[in-house]
């Protein structure tokens, strides 16, 4: 009884549980007043690793977004690569675009000791020029495309004296297909949805891709602000929360990035991430202690560091539940009863298809009413498939803890996708 009471809660909680994420995500974050200075001075990073494919636009993208309120440099960190990527680099002729080129055995050591060496190029040429206290660090993947708004959005956030650290929100680009379009309404509608609420209760996670840090705040943390956590980028927001760093969400400015739309690599990613999140475990003593996290923020931070461990049980609760489901429905007797009597097999596919389709059908119809840029056949279409898209974070959630537990810290890089081709240009000094 107490098992089947706690599969019931699972499944009937979960639907409910998105319902109201939806539902609280309706406020869009705002910036607070803004205060006395200097327009920012960006510092746009862009971490490349054989990445000839997608470079020069993100490059493009970046410069383009220059105006006469910011001033704007783009450095890439040209992490020890063996294709094309460097003379790519070498064809963009703009003096405001620096190639940091990092060879072995410095190179290829993790996204967070690239970062770390952009930041201390960046902090040396910012104390040489007096521009510490109004310069910003953006990090930008090498496939990132920014909406032109990025950085008076980013400006107006930052502006206001309070914050140190935005995020900004994420997109899919190439969403053509299935995976592509469930993999935009992970970060367009759920996260987004998430940070929003975040957002209200001091909680926003920085991400890899669109994290904006003022240069003073991370020279709180000496030489190395990112460290060589899976997930370089969660770690230092956690860092940011415990040292009472306030960062923000930003709705309005958009990076778009790939999807991964080969199975076996999306698997290979999230289980990277998964563990990445298990790795950040260790701040939960610097958490429960710090005082600059409020009593709500705790709970969801909390939350977010202690589910990766019960992935494999609520996996393992959740096809149990499906077997019973089914064990019904062919007529079996039902292994538990219920306060009012037994289950039927009715009660028992309402339940489990109500707990399977019923999340992704909000974020499908969410994705239709506040983005408006895919036809609501497809967005119902493909929110059928969520509970697909969610066994299969299961199943990296699992290989997570496994990897963790076994003491494996290997990676590999994902692999881009071509969007068209880069044209070649003649080699510069």
């Amino acid at each position: 009884m107490q098992i089947y009471s706690l599969m019931l809660a699972l499944m009937l909680g979960w639907p409910i549980y998105n319902i109201i994420l939806s539902l609280l995500s309706l406020r869009t974050p705002m910036p607070g007043v803004a205060g006395p200075g200097r327009p920012s001075c960006f510092w746009l990073v862009v971490p490349a690793l054989d990445e000839e494919l997608v470079i020069a636009d993100t490059v493009r993208s970046l410069l383009a977004l220059a105006d006469d309120k910011n001033r704007l440099r783009v450095l890439v960190v040209d992490d020890g690569s063996t294709d094309r990527t460097s003379t790519v680099l070498e064809s963009l002729y703009d003096d405001r675009l620096l190639v940091l080129r990092r060879n072995l055995p410095e190179a290829r050591q993790g996204k967070g000791a690239a970062l770390n060496a952009a930041y201390r190029l960046i902090r040396e040429l910012a104390l040489e020029e007096g521009t510490a206290a109004e310069t910003v660090v953006g990090v930008v993947d090498a496939d990132g495309r920014v909406s032109r708004n990025l950085l008076t959005e980013v400006d107006r956030y930052l502006a206001d004296g309070t914050s140190g650290a935005v995020q900004c929100r994420v997109r899919i680009r190439n969403r053509h297909n299935l995976l592509g379009l469930l993999q935009d309404i992970e970060f367009g509608c759920v996260a987004d949805a998430a940070q929003t609420v975040r957002d209200t209760v001091g909680t926003v996670a920085l991400g890899g891709n669109g994290q904006f840090v003022k240069l003073s705040v991370l020279m709180a943390f000496g030489s190395d602000p990112w460290s060589s956590c899976l997930v370089e980028d969660t770690e230092l927001g956690l860092r940011l929360h415990r040292a009472g760093v306030r960062v923000r969400y930003v709705r309005r400015a958009v990076v778009t990035q790939q999807a991964v739309v080969d199975i076996r690599r999306l698997v290979r990613q999230r289980t990277r991430w998964a563990q990445g999140n298990l790795q950040c475990a260790r701040h939960l003593p610097g958490l429960l202690t710090s005082r600059h996290v409020s009593a709500l923020g705790l709970v969801d931070l909390l939350h977010y560091l202690i589910i990766p461990w019960c992935v494999p049980l609520v996996a393992l609760l959740a096809f149990l539940f499906l077997g019973i489901a089914i064990h019904v429905g062919l007529g079996g007797t039902a292994l538990f009863p219920l306060a009012s009597g037994t289950t039927d097999a009715v009660s028992a596919w309402v339940m489990w298809l109500g707990a399977l389709l019923l999340p992704g059908a909000v974020w499908g119809f969410t994705h239709r009413l506040r983005l408006r840029d895919e036809p609501l056949w497809r967005c119902v279409v493909t929110s059928m498939t969520y509970p697909v898209f969610l066994v299969l974070g299961s199943v990296a959630g699992c290989r997570g803890v496994a990897r963790h537990v076994g003491g494996r810290v290997d990676w590999v890089k994902t692999e881009r996708l071509a969007e068209r081709t880069v044209a070649r240009g003649r080699h510069t000094r």
